[in-house]
């Protein structure tokens, strides 16, 4: 197994030896000996000296228990000058490998060998204590640049177990931090995740609404340790107005195109229709020439009435936005649908910047789609007919629910296709053109069955004031 960086650089430092000593005495122990030992001399030259002098041996051995005791003292004294300023010193030193940077050596001063020692322990703790500081700086930075992110962040190890998540990856994921950090990516349902290459296409979400994301994938170390980083894009938005601009295009000459051949197919149709008389011919045949010319002019409406229509649905403006209450919105177009009774349920105010008309057009096309369903004769129920709006904050987001107590949705992978409808009399481009208009506002459309059924909901959510 290789080794970490950390524990290589470790294991190749040079170890400075303190002394060559075998059994190694403890440093004070050693200092108290050589102390003592250096007494000797002087207690034997006292004794010379008294002997000398013809002293008394009483006296003389009097005289060197005195001094004898009088050396310890001062070895005392002595070694307790060397020692404490050492065991202040490994003190500091002990603070600062426990990361705690507030002890601080005093009396130290410069052209001194302790009192240089303090000094430098001093300016080191200074320098980890301001490197600390920048450190829980930039963290904190990188943890509100991280939470301020549209993009979903995401860390594993190289285990598959789940290190770093933000905000936008929990809302993405449907994850809490609290419980995903640690477990296993398989158990996150987050493993095809791990199988993704840098700039690889990731999908989320039921294929009626799925999002699309760009992967990016690097590798960096934590604690010594090898991880994968990913951070996904959210190219949905860019990737629909691609698509929107190419079928405007697209729309655009097609219709130019076949207004050309329509406008004077009608006009035809219309001088023939002057002109056909009864004494033309015989009058089945008569009958049977109108008859046609008639289909000729309501399919050539018709069709052009299909091209208008896409138009309008391609060509929707940017929004004008403004403050508006969503309190009085849901009421504005709750009074709109006079085939049964809306019901509101009422809450605190939400704000929005949103364009008014494109807003209450949205949600008149959602609220007109639940009457409908709430509404269809085929559904099997004992209930009566209901739709319900409501409004919230969720997520940090705004949140209008549109519910119906109807069949709900049986094909929801065309439910944003356009003129795609399953209604006798529908135009298909309700769903499409409020999808639009809440991606025109930066916000989300999303459609499912009510759990429990039955009935559909529909939650419209826009970007707080």
């Amino acid at each position: 197994m290789d080794s970490s960086p950390l524990q290589s650089d470790t294991s190749q430092r040079k170890r400075l030896p303190l002394n060559r000593s075998g059994r190694r005495l403890s440093f004070e122990r050693r200092l108290q000996v050589w102390l003592w030992l250096l007494g000797l001399p002087s207690l034997a030259f006292f004794w010379i000296t008294l002997t000398l002098l013809h002293v008394d041996v009483l006296m003389r051995f009097v005289a060197v228990v005195l001094g004898g005791v009088a050396w310890l003292l001062a070895v005392s004294l002595l070694k307790e000058q060397v020692v404490r300023p050492l065991q202040t010193l490994a003190n500091v030193v002990a603070a600062l490998r426990e990361d705690d940077f507030s002890f601080r050596a005093r009396g130290g001063r410069r052209n001194d060998a302790m009192g240089d020692l303090a000094l430098e322990i001093n300016a080191l703790a200074s320098s980890l204590q301001g490197q600390r500081s920048s450190a829980l700086e930039a963290m904190a930075l990188l943890e509100r640049v991280m939470r301020a992110m549209d993009s979903p962040v995401l860390a594993f190890d190289r285990e598959g177990r789940l290190k770093v998540l933000n905000a936008a990856a929990e809302r993405v994921f449907g994850m809490r931090a609290s419980i995903a950090l640690g477990k296993p990516a398989s158990e996150l349902h987050a493993g095809t995740l791990l199988d993704c290459n840098e700039d690889d296409l990731f999908l989320i979400g039921a294929p009626e609404q799925r999002v699309r994301y760009v992967v990016k994938r690097t590798e960096f170390r934590l604690r010594g340790l090898p991880h994968d980083l990913f951070v996904l894009a959210d190219v949905s938005a860019a990737l629909r107005e691609e698509e929107r601009q190419a079928w405007e295009r697209l729309i655009r000459v097609l219709g130019h195109e076949i207004n050309n051949s329509l406008t004077p197919i009608k006009s035809i149709a219309g001088s023939l229709r002057k002109r056909l008389t009864p004494a033309s011919g015989v009058a089945q045949e008569s009958d049977d020439f109108e008859r046609g010319l008639d289909v000729i002019e309501n399919r050539a409406d018709s069709l052009n009435r299909f091209l208008q229509a896409y138009r309008q649905l391609m060509g929707l403006p940017a929004p004008k936005l403004a403050p508006m209450s969503l309190a009085d919105l849901a009421h504005r177009v709750g009074r709109l649908e006079i085939r049964l009774t809306l019901k509101i349920r009422e809450s605190q105010d939400v704000t929005v910047m949103a364009d008014p008309d494109q807003l209450q057009q949205a949600l008149i096309n959602l609220v007109r789609n639940a009457a409908d369903a709430a509404l269809d004769p085929d559904a099997t129920r004992n209930e009566t007919p209901q739709v319900e709006i409501s409004w919230s904050r969720v997520s940090g987001e705004a949140m209008i629910a549109i519910r119906d107590n109807g069949p709900g949705l049986t094909n929801q992978a065309n439910l944003f296709v356009p003129f795609y409808t399953t209604k006798p009399g529908g135009s298909g481009i309700g769903l499409v053109l409020a999808k639009q208009i809440a991606e025109g506002h930066r916000g989300t459309l999303r459609l499912s069955n009510r759990v429990p059924g039955p009935g559909c909901e529909a939650e419209l959510r826009l970007p707080l004031a």
